[in-house]
């Protein structure tokens, strides 16, 4: 009892010290630190949290066909700014006609900025303190991609099918990163599509009513980010027990009154967290709402992490838990004690686009499949003939990522391979800007440098999976008979890309996707069967991805230029070995999982309303 005693005030201790470590850590955030957190699709970085941050917002109402068709959230909304008001008033963007959007409600939270149906529209409000040239990479959407009629039979269905009216929804959310807001906002744009005239909210809790340390965890995430083995150390260190416990009692003394005011003044029918931080306080502040009214406010979490999560994600009294993946699963049950009953494996919410081209695109391997990825390609502009490798750079610098292009140019040069690669660049402008006057002659000139590289890879070299080293080795083979003779110089053609509005496309004309190991990044390119080369992964919820990626058959990880770019090349000039990963990603993918998710959230709320809370008049 003694011994066992003694072990846990030695933990808790150990999370006082990294409570106390992470005060530190902010503060040095606040203090020094502009670091943007890493974003998708070289989305706009979060914006300055200053109390002088303007986020303009509009009257709202009406239909909602396009909003499938917006930018990642990452290049779509700002950092909250500190604000004592939970709501503002309306109003349209200057100089822009304001158009109506349904779904949204007409007064919001002025943490988060809601979508619009204009892509400029969009920029004006999102790009406000950036400069009119920045705007002007954004370009507009014409209109929302076309649905196929099988597909619009079925969403025709499944509508007519549901019973019940509008929702009130509100999500819990922060910008720790794109993926979290970018899920969000999938699933809003379902519960549009699937329940008419719902209106929703985006709150992050922390930031407008937590207490130290919990409403600067926007900064310090940038910081942290910023450094991968700061962020490492504190978050293997919190994601334990004891830090656990410590922090449940403590945001639960001193922020859960003020988290239930803010949430109770929403007036919603159904609380939705997609945040790991935003569930233990949230959730007893919506039970303690609910008993107050006399109304069933159900609380779901949706966890947007692929391979390995944070203990804070995992609540047990949830209404039901919405996990991507079976890695997942066992991390609810094991560390969250949640029960099966409350566990639905649904893949990870992600944009409709991608289940619309999912649907279009059918087998990518097939004969129609390979026929309508050329018509993709003839559509953005891109040779159709050529094979295509699509470069996401995430949070990357510009000399890693700068060095992958530089790598990939000189490898498919060397070796005959005919191909495009189109580097997502974002507001990057000086990357796509280099990308567009760099000499490429001399980037080829340096291979001769890259020999003594090659050597140290091939010696350091990860083991992988056997279908992949098979089709290295033959790959090899091949290249050593080729060096005998003379090889034809391939045409590559190096393409920049600013703000990236249709993914969902780009995706489907990729034959490999080249990019950070982001869930979000990872759930899309399987939606559309797209082989993936993982470069870099934030220690901690990211590393599980790249297991995810292995274990499923569809990618491979590497940090060096060199090697990406040899096993890059070995994938384009091997068809069978494409073929088997694409089907391995179709496998693994979830195209529809945000318009499943919304279904069953709609019906168990609707089946909360149609009955009064036990105890109750």
């Amino acid at each position: 009892m003694a011994r066992g005693f003694s072990r846990t005030t030695v933990g808790m201790k150990a999370a006082l010290f990294i409570w106390a470590l992470a005060l530190v850590v902010e503060t040095s955030a606040n203090s020094g630190s502009n670091n943007n957190p890493r974003m998708p699709y070289g989305g706009a970085s979060s914006a300055s949290t200053s109390s002088s941050t303007k986020t303009p917002t509009r009257n709202v109402s009406g239909t909602s066909s396009v909003l499938d068709s917006v930018p990642s959230a990452g290049a779509m909304f700002q950092s909250p700014p500190n604000s004592t008001s939970h709501k503002s008033p309306s109003k349209s963007t200057e100089g822009t006609p304001s158009i109506p959007v349904a779904g949204a409600s007409e007064t919001m939270s002025p943490a988060f900025v809601r979508p619009s149906t204009s892509v400029t529209q969009l920029a004006a409000t999102t790009l406000e303190s950036s400069s009119q040239e920045e705007k002007a990479d954004i370009a507009p959407v014409e209109s929302a991609p076309e649905i196929s009629p099988e597909l619009d039979a079925v969403m025709q269905k499944a509508v007519s099918d549901k019973k019940g009216g509008p929702l009130k929804v509100l999500f819990l959310s922060s910008d720790t990163g794109g993926g979290h807001r970018a899920s969000a906002e999938s699933l809003a744009n379902q519960f549009i599509r699937h329940y008419p005239g719902t209106t929703y909210d985006l709150l992050d809790v922390w930031t407008i009513d937590g207490c130290l340390p919990y409403r600067t965890i926007v900064p310090v995430y940038q910081h942290l980010s910023a450094h991968p083995r700061q962020w490492k150390f504190l978050y293997h260190v919190s994601n334990s027990r004891p830090y656990e416990i410590l922090v449940d009692i403590h945001s639960r003394l001193t922020c859960e009154r003020k988290v239930r005011r803010r949430i109770e003044s929403y007036e919603p029918d159904v609380v939705v967290s997609v945040h790991p931080t935003m569930n233990l306080v949230p959730m007893i502040s919506t039970r303690k709402i609910s008993k107050k009214k006399g109304k069933n406010i159900p609380f779901f979490t949706v966890v947007t992490d692929f391979g390995s999560a944070h203990c804070t994600w995992f609540q047990r009294d949830v209404d039901k838990m919405y996990v991507a993946s079976e890695r997942i699963l066992k991390l609810a049950k094991r560390r969250g004690k949640t029960p099966d009953d409350k566990l639905v494996m649904s893949g990870l919410p992600i944009r409709h686009d991608f289940a619309i081209q999912a649907e279009n695109l059918g087998v990518r391997t097939s004969k129609e499949g390979k026929a309508y990825q050329k018509s993709v390609r003839e559509e953005l502009g891109l040779d159709p003939h050529k094979q295509m490798v699509l470069v996401m750079g995430g949070g990357e610098g510009v000399g890693s990522l700068s060095t992958i292009v530089d790598d990939l140019y000189a490898r498919f040069s060397t070796l005959g391979i005919n191909a495009t690669i189109a580097v997502v660049c974002g507001r990057n402008e000086k990357l796509r800007n280099d990308l567009e006057t760099r000499d490429w002659e001399a980037v080829l000139a340096t291979m001769g440098k890259r020999k003594k590289r090659e050597r140290v890879y091939r010696m350091f070299k990860k083991l992988r999976s056997r279908r992949i080293q098979r089709a290295l080795d033959r790959f090899e083979e091949r290249r050593s008979l080729a060096a005998s003779g003379e090889v034809q110089r391939g045409h590559v053609e190096v393409v920049g890309l600013g703000f990236v509005t249709r993914m969902a496309e780009y995706m489907v004309a990729a034959d490999i996707l080249v990019s950070k190991a982001g869930p979000g990044s990872i759930a899309e390119a399987a939606a559309v069967g797209l082989p993936v080369m993982l470069t870099s992964f934030l220690p901690g919820q990211e590393a599980g991805n790249v297991n995810v990626v292995l274990e499923g058959g569809f990618g491979d990880f590497c940090d060096e230029p060199y090697g990406i770019a040899r096993e890059v090349a070995c994938w384009l000039q091997d068809t069978q070995l494409l073929e088997v990963m694409s089907n391995a990603a179709m496998e693994i993918g979830a195209p529809h999982a945000a318009s499943d998710i919304v279904i069953d959230i709609g019906t168990i709320t609707h089946e909360h309303m149609t009955h009064k809370l036990n105890g109750s008049p």
